[in-house]
Formats: structure tokens, sequence, C-alpha cells
């Protein structure tokens, strides 16, 4: 079958490998759509810590069933359609225990310690069943939006610590996909009143904001983005802001622009090489601001994220603007870096 394989930074494949074996706690699926993300384009660049060998990439995966070990936990059967999780806890450590599943400190996750979905098949492995990973897709949602499932999960994580009233105003650094789903969900679920998308990209803001529709966009590298958020807000700053960038300024900013009991979630990481922020700790103090981090998401936040798809509270079938053919995955790894397309999928 062919596979992207990552072999070193900067050196990935795809190449014609043994079609892998189901074995007897496991399941094999043949995938269907294995959507890309940013932190794709920078495990090809930079790989990653947990990738300690040559690996097949992917984790945003949806397939059908095609063999069931006898073994096997879950009740699968052949020619069920099915969505599996990214990260995968371990079930028995103190934060599972607690149910924090998406802070589980032995996480392992699929594309890097197991062989991902850039693949034409796929074993979930035995621990994504033991934690309840695998999830059957609603009839109603095609495979390449059950796809995006992950990617929502890990929104849906970050906003539920924010507290999101009806009627919150909302900022979101990022037009790329993620900043797209944050407001998706933010007005499917939480209906917050004004949306705000803060991007230094022109061209996705224009093709971001055609798709979601915020209030107001702002390019912050024209723009004071957060004395016009103090405009917008007649002085008193935005209720909830999300940096669904990895861009240290955002963090900082979203900072100085909150209201007054402000929730702020840092849901995109900073570069390793550069993860500290200033931070005026009088406004955190004095507004009494509440910071977020937001670290992926558990297989609970998967499953929700398939029923809003499924109830059309949360649309994402507009939100995925490329679908690219397996043998040109590279394809679209570079769309993603360009930032061309909102959510870029790979059909084996």
């Amino acid at each position: 079958m062919k596979a992207l394989r990552f072999y070193a930074p900067e050196d990935v494949r795809v190449e014609d490998v043994p079609e892998p074996e189901c074995g007897p706690n496991e399941v094999k699926i043949k995938v269907k759509n294995c959507s890309t993300c940013g932190t794709d384009v920078k495990i090809k660049k930079n790989g990653h810590v947990n990738i300690t060998g040559t690996t097949v990439m992917g984790h945003e995966v949806a397939g059908e069933v095609v063999e069931v070990g006898a073994d096997a936990l879950g009740g699968f059967q052949v020619g069920d359609r099915v969505q599996c999780i990214a990260a995968v806890p371990c079930g028995d450590c103190y934060e599972c225990d607690k149910g924090w599943m998406e802070v589980c400190q032995n996480q392992t996750s699929v594309g890097y310690q197991y062989d991902g979905g850039f693949a034409e098949y796929m074993i979930v492995p035995e621990q994504v069943l033991k934690v309840d990973g695998l999830n059957r897709i609603p009839d109603n949602v095609g495979y390449d939006e059950a796809s995006a499932a992950e990617p929502f999960a890990c929104a849906i994580n970050a906003q539920e610590q924010l507290g999101i009233e009806e009627g919150d105003f909302l900022v979101v650094f990022g037009a790329g996909p993620i900043g797209c789903m944050h407001i998706r969900i933010a007005r499917g679920v939480h209906k917050v009143g004004t949306v705000v998308l803060v991007d230094i990209n022109d061209e996705r803001l224009a093709m971001s904001a055609d798709a979601v529709r915020p209030d107001h966009v702002i390019n912050s590298a024209n723009e004071d983005v957060v004395a016009k958020v103090l405009e917008l807000t007649g002085g008193r700053g935005a209720d909830v802001v999300i940096t669904a960038t990895p861009a240290n300024v955002t963090q900082e900013q979203a900072i100085s622009m909150a209201a007054r009991n402000g929730r702020i979630s840092f849901f995109g990481g900073l570069p390793k090489t550069d993860p500290y922020i200033r931070c005026d700790s009088n406004l955190v103090h004095y507004r009494q601001l509440h910071i977020h981090g937001a670290n992926g998401s558990s297989p609970t936040h998967n499953k929700r994220a398939l029923e809003y798809i499924s109830t059309g509270q949360v649309p994402v079938k507009d939100l995925i603007t490329k679908h690219i053919a397996l043998e040109n995955v590279l394809d679209a790894f570079d769309i993603v870096a360009k930032g061309e397309a909102i959510k870029v999928t790979v059909e084996p």
C-alpha cells in the first residue's frame, strides 16, 4: 500500500509499504480521509520528540473497518464507519482517574508512537480501544467531516474551560481552520455575541471570513488590534479571547485587550525555542483575568464533536476546502503552510 512515512526532518516520503496486519486486540481500517493541520507541517520540518523512528504520519483519521481482532474491545464489525482519536490517554494515571484525559501524563499519539492515517490502511491499536477512542460515525456525517472532528474536539476542550456566556464579546486570533472552528463552536454551542477575527494575512482573513462571517476582521499587521477591540467595546475590552496561532505577541495582546473578568485561552502553543511572553501581572490581578491553557482533547470531546457535526449545531463541511489524493499529500502540506485553504483533507 502507499503511505507517507517520516524518516527525519525534511525527509518524508510517499512510498509503497506492506499492508499492516491486524492483531487479536486491534482493529484494521481502510482510511477514507485523513485531514491535515499545522502540526503535520511542523513535524515535516522539525520532527517531534515523540517520533523516534520511521513512522506513518497523519492523526485526523476516519475510515471503514475491514478487520476486527478476535479479542478487540468495542464490538466493532466489518463495515463500521469510524473516527479515531489522535491523542491517546493511558486510562490509568492520576489525571485519567480524575477525568482529565487530555492531560494524561502517559499520553501517546496516532501518527507518533503508532502509525497514522496518511496511508491506505491503518491499525487502530489496543490502547485506543481501551479508552473508547474509536467512534462510530453518524450516518449523516461524511468521512471528510468526521476526520475534522479531532481538531474540533480540541477546540471544544478549550472552550469548555472558559465559562463562555451568551452574548459574550469574542476575539479569535488566527484565521486558519482552528480559528474558524472556534467561531463555529462559540456561536453554535455558546451563543456568543460579537465576534472579531484577527490575522496578519489579508487573503486568509478574507477566505475564512467568507466562511464563518465574523462581525469584524482585523489585520493586526496593519492596525493596533488592542486599540481597535477597545474601541469596538466602548473601552471595556473582550470577554473572551482565544489565541489560535503560535505567536507570542498574540498572547500578550490578549491580556491587554481582555475585559474585567475576561477569559483567555492560550490555544496555540509557542515555539519551543521562544516560549516566553511579557505579561503585565497587574492587568491579570486588577481585572481578575482568567488565563487557560488548552492541550488536545479527550475521547469524550471527540464524541461530542461528531454529535455537534451530526446535528448541524457546528457545521464543518464547508470548511473543508481542499481534497487531495494520497499520492499528492505533500502538496497538501504546502497548501497548509501557505494558508491557501481553510481545511485540507487527504483521500487515499
